[in-house]
């Protein structure tokens, strides 16, 4: 919505009032809880607020007849806002200024008891009113979006070697290694989104035999033609697989299995598509330009990156990647959206050895960003989640 307002009355000595409103949804006890502060409009009595948006739940907790207060205030440096005056309206009084103007009184009570002549403190006018369904990850699932779940493991030297128990690949007889914990941890809950159970798996930053070739996205299951795991035990079974016969050795790149998976998500554009990579590394890394400039082009595309780190390295690479604070940004070009995440693993590792503990509490908060950035990507591209298909009706019985 969008409001603006006229002959408000004039509060600061020097200059006339910067007016701005707060927005109260009404409780169930009477009270006002506050919903909603535009921004401030400096010295003018006839200010032009920007556009806003607000779910409708926090407007009126969905019931479209519950009062909504706006106070008008006249911003002062030290925070002691002046009050000019209030106007009540509700949801669907609202909703009706989406066929016309609708103008309210601001009114002061203080100043109409002490006033006989006081009419009152200007007016607000709703000037446009729009409401929107918003959709949710659900809905998108409900509607046939698969996600496609593709795996990328860190096999440089930095890891150690994978027969000695210091190392991060070290797979004991009655453990997992950081590696396995966190592929099991993420990808069997991602599984139960993907109908086919068929995850793409690939290793970077190894020497490959026959010949010692270096390679940064090689197939865990050995097959250039089919890269596929059957389930996540399949790419377990796959890395296990690996690690006796590649030697680990570097540099670390990202980019590679990144620009994979990108030449993939750009095909499907319909939304009923979308890539999630899951990289688990121990933080080293060697391709950061290239990288960032992968992940870049990456986030127009219905993809999201997971970076999981393994190991006592510090990451300070990986926290860039990530973007939480800082949007990534290559050669001038910045990201379209936040589509890394990144976690490292030590900070879930249960202090009792709890592995299942750990592997729950770092699925949860990896996975925890993959709804709102597939929300992000439907937005921008305004696809709308299709219909969800008719649930199978009964058999009609046979006749006796």
């Amino acid at each position: 919505m969008q409001l603006c307002a006229n002959k408000l009355d004039k509060k600061d000595f020097f200059g006339k009032s910067d007016p701005f409103l707060v927005f109260y949804r009404s409780n169930e006890d009477g009270t006002f809880t506050i919903c909603h502060k535009t921004e401030v409009v400096k010295n003018t009595l006839n200010p032009v607020w920007q556009p806003f948006s607000i779910p409708v739940r926090a407007l009126c907790n969905g019931d479209y007849d519950r009062t909504v207060k706006i106070d008008v205030y006249d911003w002062d440096r030290d925070g002691s806002h002046d009050f000019i005056g209030e106007f009540t309206t509700s949801y669907r009084e609202l909703s009706k200024a989406q066929n016309q103007f609708t103008v309210y009184e601001v009114l002061n009570p203080r100043k109409k008891c002490k006033k006989k002549k006081y009419v009152n403190s200007g007016t607000v006018t709703l000037l446009s009113f729009s409401v929107d369904s918003e959709f949710t990850f659900v809905d998108y699932i409900k509607g046939g979006t698969q996600l496609n779940f593709t795996v990328a493991i860190d096999f440089t030297a930095s890891n150690g070697n994978p027969l000695q128990p210091t190392s991060l690949h070290y797979m004991s007889p009655y453990q997992l290694s950081a590696y396995a914990m966190a592929l099991k941890a993420v990808g069997e809950i991602i599984q139960d989104y993907d109908s086919d159970k068929l995850f793409p798996a690939y290793g970077f930053g190894a020497k490959l035999p026959p010949e010692g070739r270096i390679s940064h996205q090689f197939p865990l299951n050995n097959n250039d033609e089919d890269p596929n795991c059957a389930g996540i035990e399949g790419v377990l079974e796959s890395y296990s697989q690996s690690l006796r016969t590649v030697q680990l050795y570097g540099p670390t790149c990202f980019a590679p299995v990144i620009n994979q998976v990108a030449r993939a998500a750009a095909k499907i554009s319909d939304g009923s598509q979308y890539y999630v990579l899951l990289i688990i590394t121990d933080g080293v890394i060697s391709d950061m330009t290239q990288t960032k400039e992968a992940i870049v082009s990456a986030s127009s595309l219905p993809m999201s990156i997971i970076i999981v780190g393994v190991g006592p390295a510090m990451f300070e690479a990986m926290e860039e990647l990530d973007g939480d604070d800082v949007r990534v940004s290559s050669r001038g070009r910045y990201a379209e959206r936040d589509i890394v995440q990144f976690v490292p693993f030590r900070d879930y590792v249960d202090r009792s050895g709890n592995q299942v503990l750990s592997m729950a509490r770092l699925a949860k908060d990896v996975l925890a960003e993959i709804p709102e950035q597939l929300l992000s990507y439907m937005r921008t591209r305004d696809i709308q989640p299709r219909p969800p298909p008719p649930a199978n009706p009964s058999p009609t019985p046979a006749p006796e």
